[in-house]
């Protein structure tokens, strides 16, 4: 007895969706694999820290993969190609890591530490502490690739790594409520606030930076310089 088109066309449409969903899902693992490699890096450091010096330049890290309804987004509003080569040619913060440090000095030395590992090659710097933008946003962005070995062989995946210390990101967690609020139609007088928070965080990071230095001596947290 043969089986009812509709029922045939129910069945292919089935699985046709769970293929690629299961595809999708091989897609955003590579990324979830890249981002466990940076953050068991950013692990071992951390630990050595607390270990062996008297000091320890991370005060918190937190990371994501994009959701697959946000990746989406991002890649239509972009016009970026629905496959899997031109998204992963053109969309590097699939994987996200937010490193908080204590002061400016510990962001570029994490982040040398990082870049001069043999596996991490350094793919893009964006320097918004040396530069801000012009609202007075302040972070070192840098994408990172990093190696995962799979079974079907090796896979280089971009991470983004973001590099604040508390003021910035404290900051930046008010300007990102703000815009949200007010669906990025901020009135002016919130953003001269705004700008003038992000002098007054820059000021109490250059102050911080100073009484540390005074207290445990100024070479204590001097750092390789980002080039």
């Amino acid at each position: 007895m043969s089986t009812p088109l509709e029922e045939q066309q129910i069945t292919v449409s089935a699985s046709s969706l769970r293929s690629m969903r299961d595809e999708f899902q091989r897609f955003l693992m590579e990324y979830r694999f890249g981002l466990q490699e940076i953050e068991t890096k950013i692990s071992i450091l951390r630990e050595e820290f607390h270990e062996m010096h008297d000091y320890n330049p991370i005060e918190h890290v937190s990371s994501r993969v994009k959701s697959p309804d946000s990746l989406v987004e991002k890649i239509q509003r972009r016009g970026i190609d629905p496959d899997f080569d031109s998204v992963r040619a053109r969309i590097t913060d699939i994987a996200g890591i937010r490193i908080t440090c204590s002061f400016v000095n510990d962001v570029y030395r994490l982040f040398d530490l990082l870049s001069a590992q043999d596996d991490i090659t350094v793919r893009e710097v964006e320097d918004y502490i040396a530069t801000p933008k012009g609202n007075g946003y302040k972070s070192l962005h840098a994408i990172l690739e990093v190696p995962v070995y799979l079974s079907t062989g090796r896979v280089d995946v971009p991470v983004e790594v973001q590099f604040r210390t508390i003021a910035m990101d404290f900051w930046a967690s008010l300007e990102h409520k703000i815009y949200y609020k007010y669906e990025r139609q901020v009135p002016d007088n919130l953003l001269r606030q705004l700008k003038d928070a992000a002098d007054a965080a820059a000021e109490l990071d250059a102050r911080m930076t100073r009484l540390h230095q005074q207290i445990r001596g100024a070479g204590a947290v001097s750092p390789t310089h980002l080039v």
